[in-house]
């Protein structure tokens, strides 16, 4: 059959893709930015495009041409620069819903969240609730999947968040330890998926997808951190003044186009607990969702996930100091712009062109340092600080040459500095 998949190179998605390959299905798949995709998918057919502008039945209607499935594995947890939910959740599903109908395209599948409620204070499980009514009401062979706490082979988002807690030296920080979350199998969920697609489950369901017990989040941590092979360290419950706390950076980090798991939606939907029922799905796959112990099991880490852990909660840490670091040495190169020309004079420099090099290079600086806090000027922002501080190297090692042996190190200091933007340019990637 071919299959349209919405979200194709996400967490789920791409599992969902994977299977649906291994199906034989003919896929052509939909993102905002699919290069990376189309790399690693080359017999997946790929369309650019951003779902929050598809409102209308008449956007969709070329890309269903010859469709027998839609499978929209698309979303987002919050709204911020790069998403609107309600656009993305409701608007695009609703328009989607209709071109379908239009199209005669008569299969969707819709991966939305447990939780989903029209009446719901968060936006994201009310979004999702409001797509999932424009579904069940349409004349379509819908079929509704509302997976628990995802786990993936992949890191991302509130996986990656697990991962690096359970990694934590000393002991694991978490709040809301004692909230009853349950697990599901990023593959049991391509399974659900994949019988959608074939005809095998029966349409006109909402499942839940998850394992049968809940379990509190702080033995979901031990589990991960076994799984990580790591010591045994004791969790320990944090106020959730914390969290609530770390929600409030999260979110303005957001508005800088940072998507962290750390987010108010996030932290809201973790307080709640994580919990559905396993019956529907039980009952039509004739076993229940692998348990969390099972789904660990069947993805061992090696030194690659143990590095993936330590390094995610450094990520920040690094770009922050960066960041700090230049702004530092804009500011300091204004405040005190005279002396620093006065030691270019020094070294042979015309006092007119000492005084331009020390304002050019402190607004260098200073553009970095703040450039490198927005999530789409990062990597750009990472890239310019190693060309500014190999010129300096180059620079100074060519006109005074003796401030490599000044005891302060002014030279021999900005080596780090060089090798810490290129960590950060290293691990930038989200997905």
């Amino acid at each position: 059959m071919k299959v349209l998949v919405l979200g194709g190179y996400g967490l789920i998605g791409e599992a969902v893709l994977e299977r649906l390959v291994d199906d034989g299905h003919d896929l052509l798949g939909l993102g905002r930015d699919v290069r990376a995709a189309r790399r690693r998918w080359p017999g997946v057919q790929w369309i650019a495009a951003d779902m929050s502008r598809l409102l209308a039945a008449t956007d969709w209607i070329p890309l269903l041409a010859g469709m027998d499935v839609v499978v929209n594995a698309a979303g987002a947890l919050q709204d911020g620069p790069r998403d609107q939910l309600d656009a993305i959740h409701r608007g695009a599903v609703t328009a989607l819903v209709t071109a379908c109908e239009q199209a005669g395209a008569p299969g969707l599948v819709q991966i939305s969240a447990i939780g989903a409620d029209l009446a719901s204070e968060s936006a994201f499980f009310r979004t999702k609730a409001e797509g999932d009514a424009v579904i069940m009401v349409s004349s379509l062979d819908w079929t509704i999947l509302r997976p628990g706490l995802v786990i993936a082979p992949a890191a991302y988002g509130g996986t990656a968040l697990l991962r690096a807690l359970a990694a934590v030296p000393g002991f694991i920080p978490v709040v809301f330890a004692d909230r009853p979350i349950q697990t599901v199998s990023v593959a049991d969920v391509a399974e659900a998926v994949s019988r959608a697609v074939a005809g095998r489950l029966e349409r006109g369901q909402v499942i839940d997808l998850v394992e049968e017990k809940p379990r509190p989040l702080s033995a979901v941590l031990l589990a991960f951190r076994a799984w990580l092979g790591l010591p045994e360290r004791p969790v320990v419950a944090m106020p959730a003044i914390f969290g609530r706390a770390a929600g409030l950076v999260a979110d303005g980090l957001g508005l800088l186009g940072w998507r962290s798991p750390l987010r108010g939606a996030a932290l809201a939907a973790l307080e709640r607990g994580v919990t559905g029922d396993a019956t529907a799905w039980t009952s039509s796959a004739g076993r229940p969702p692998r348990p969390l112990e099972a789904t660990l099991a069947a993805m061992p880490a090696h030194v690659q996930e143990r590095w993936f852990a330590r390094l995610w909660l450094l990520k920040p840490l690094v770009l922050g100091v960066l960041s700090v670091f230049w702004l530092a040495s804009g500011l300091v190169g204004f405040v005190r712009w005279d002396a620093a020309a006065d030691i270019l004079v020094s070294h042979g420099l015309s006092p007119a062109l000492a005084r331009a090099a020390v304002l050019a290079g402190s607004a260098a600086d200073t553009l970095v340092g703040a450039a490198v806090l927005l999530r789409p000027l990062a990597a750009r922002a990472l890239k310019a600080m190693m060309a500014i501080t190999f010129f300096y190297l180059v620079a100074a090692t060519v006109f005074a040459a003796d401030l490599w042996l000044d005891p302060l190190g002014p030279l021999v200091k900005a080596v780090p500095a060089l090798c810490l933007a290129l960590l950060a340019l290293a691990t930038l990637d989200e997905r």
